[in-house]
């Protein structure tokens, strides 16, 4: 009984979205433009796309699991205080964005954005950014693409893996209609690769993310470990704030 509503329940445990309004006002320090992309089956996703004067480049940011883009889009500014432009996409079902779940979606919503940003800015200026559930994403697009580098906060070797270490009792490889299997797209990476985790993370352990940098190409790939850090509060940390402004430069 418990393992058929894990089957049946599991987007709604891996997936926790917020709804917003189509005429919501998202209020930001920076400036920004709201743009809205549609996909092939008629989905529309909503996006921010942060712009400043002379920037060092983009980030094509990819969230985490809750929320929306009201609340995303201030934690991105971050990057825009670095001097960089950033884009910022909310998944189907969450924010505005319109559309139904599937995990082949999330690629292929994903790619869209990257070939947007591809007509506006070099290959060689885009960031990718993941953050959990997202790690996947950014993942899966520098492994078809060829941006500047790629950075993983709170990443994972695969939702399965993640979901064995959480359920151990559950027979989790059967039940996962979403993979997410980070740890192939990271073996097809070509640019710089950085990942950081904290040691006391609850929503992604530890050990899953060092599972993902060893099967990472090396000498290209470098994980920072956050002592202490779990999974929301690594900005509060020395050690990402230095290796960030050093990634940033």
């Amino acid at each position: 009984m418990i393992t058929t509503s894990l089957y049946f329940l599991q987007e709604k445990i891996i997936f926790l979205p917020t709804v917003l309004e189509q005429d919501f006002q998202y209020q930001f320090k920076h400036h920004f433009e709201e743009i809205n992309l549609e996909a092939n089956d008629g989905t529309k996703l909503n996006a921010l796309h942060f712009k400043i004067e002379n920037p060092k480049g983009i980030i094509l940011y990819f969230h985490g699991n809750a929320g929306d883009l009201s609340r995303w889009g201030q934690i991105a500014e971050f990057f825009v205080d670095k001097h960089y432009d950033v884009l910022i996409m909310d998944y189907r079902t969450y924010g505005k964005s319109t559309g139904k779940l599937s995990e082949e979606a999330f690629y292929s919503d994903a790619s869209m954005f990257y070939d947007y940003l591809k007509n506006g800015y070099n290959e060689n200026d885009i960031i990718l950014y993941g953050r959990s559930l997202g790690t996947a994403i950014a993942s899966y697009l520098a492994s078809k693409n060829k941006p500047k580098q790629l950075i993983l906060e709170t990443p994972y070797y695969s939702m399965v893996d993640v979901g064995k270490l959480r359920f151990p009792i559950f027979p989790v490889e059967q039940l996962m209609k979403y993979k997410f299997p980070t740890y192939q797209f990271v073996k097809e990476v070509n640019c710089e690769i950085t990942m950081f985790h904290g040691t006391n993370d609850s929503v992604v352990p530890y050990e899953s993310a060092k599972k993902l940098f060893e099967v990472a190409h090396k000498p290209q790939t470098t994980f920072i470990t956050i002592a202490g850090g779990r999974h929301n509060d690594l900005v509060n940390f020395n050690e990402y704030q230095l290796k960030i402004d050093l990634l940033l430069k």
